[in-house]
């Protein structure tokens, strides 16, 4: 989570805390036999529901989803582009350093495949294939978690029904009415909680994160394969920007000045017939 979206997270809280408060005493809403019903009930059908170990990836991937953030995309054409400068000055073979490098583990191996001379067809058919199922495979988990978030309320309703049915059978007695009318409406209180405060934000996050994500893949896909067609570094950087917004495409990524830091190369070079600016400009030529 970025600082902004916990500041606002808590802030909410705050708010919604002082809301309950101002209700009542908070001693009000704690009750151990609704929890108990509600917690209860709904991990019991998520058990029942799904495999231990499918139940244990899903809580991976909520907590990483809040422990990483993605990469912005401008940075992704940034590196982009500096891989596309490295291939036309020191070939693609040069890029092996960079797969080993890298954090992103999607362009990590899309620059193996580049480095091991596919053909563009088969780059694209592979990593085409790996998106696929990385979808697959996050919309599966933000589904079973939408469907925990649903076993909630059932189960504050259940407790609810227990209240009262404790409640008709102690009709004579204060103490029991009492106790009981605490565990009908506090068990559908934190069913409603439980299912629209956390589980369903977590399926919502999940599903912004995976769109991010495919959109980051997308633009490796379309990087790698203008790398390996040795296409201009300053036509990519115009493709490649085609996916960012219109207010994140100020600005020039290709900067020689930048790419002669970077890369440690002499101004003298660029002087040179043929040298890093026709390079840049051109993407013809390379360097052993």
């Amino acid at each position: 989570m970025s600082d902004k979206n916990i500041f606002g997270f808590l802030l909410c809280l705050l708010i919604t805390a002082a809301g309950f408060y101002i209700a009542g005493n908070y001693g009000m809403y704690f009750n151990l036999s609704g929890f108990l019903i509600v917690m209860g009930g709904t991990f019991g059908c998520a058990l029942i529901s799904y495999r231990v170990e499918r139940l244990a990836v899903v809580y991976k991937v909520i907590v990483e989803s809040y422990r990483h953030k993605t990469k912005e995309p401008r940075v992704i054409v940034e590196i982009l582009i500096d891989l596309a400068v490295k291939s036309h000055i020191r070939g693609i073979l040069s890029l092996q350093e960079d797969e080993d490098e890298t954090t992103l583990l999607f362009l990590r191996g899309a620059l193996g495949l580049l480095v091991d001379g596919r053909q563009a067809n088969e780059i694209q058919d592979i990593l085409n294939s790996e998106m696929y199922f990385f979808k697959l495979r996050r919309d599966d988990s933000e589904r079973i978690i939408r469907t925990i978030a649903n076993y909630f309320p059932p189960f504050g309703l259940i407790g609810s029904i227990v209240g009262l049915v404790a409640l008709m059978s102690g009709i004579n007695d204060p103490v029991v009415i009492l106790a009981s009318v605490s565990i009908a409406l506090t068990a559908t209180l934190y069913g409603l909680i439980f299912s629209n405060f956390f589980f369903l934000p977590f399926a919502a996050n999940l599903a912004e994160r995976t769109s991010q994500e495919l959109l980051l893949q997308r633009m490796i896909v379309e990087g790698v394969l203008a790398i390996q067609s040795e296409m201009s570094p300053r036509l990519l950087e115009i493709k490649l920007k085609s996916f960012l917004t219109r207010s994140s495409r100020a600005g020039q990524v290709v900067s020689l000045a930048r790419i002669q830091q970077k890369f440690k190369i002499k101004a003298e070079e660029e002087a040179k017939p043929g040298g890093l600016q026709q390079k840049v400009q051109n993407g013809t030529g390379k360097e052993g």
